[in-house]
């Protein structure tokens, strides 16, 4: 699992790639958390287009990035899930509760 975070005029953009699962969201979690915290963003893109694989861990780790971001005074975005992320995602509710593009 990788993650590269870019920012530009308070929008931040967390390029993801690999595998999201109970082994690694942990590690996602904290390295996220952190950027949200320290740079408070008013937006945050996760691009999802590098990812690969994704259990229940990565619904989790959206819906507490997303609290993060809110209480932040930010909004989250999840950019270009893979077709069958992207159903597992709407399936959850997580089209409710965050942007999906």
């Amino acid at each position: 699992m990788n993650i590269n975070i870019k920012s530009a005029g308070g929008h931040a953009v967390a390029v993801l790639s690999g595998e999201i699962d109970h082994h690694n969201a942990r590690e996602l979690r904290t390295e996220l958390d952190r950027y949200i915290i320290t740079a408070q963003p008013s937006e945050l893109t996760m691009d999802f287009t590098g990812i690969t694989f994704m259990d229940s861990s990565g619904i989790g780790l959206i819906m507490g990035r997303s609290r993060l971001m809110n209480e932040c005074g930010g909004s989250l975005e999840i950019k270009d899930p893979q077709p069958y992320i992207r159903r597992v995602l709407k399936l959850a509710g997580m089209d409710r509760i965050v942007k999906i593009t």
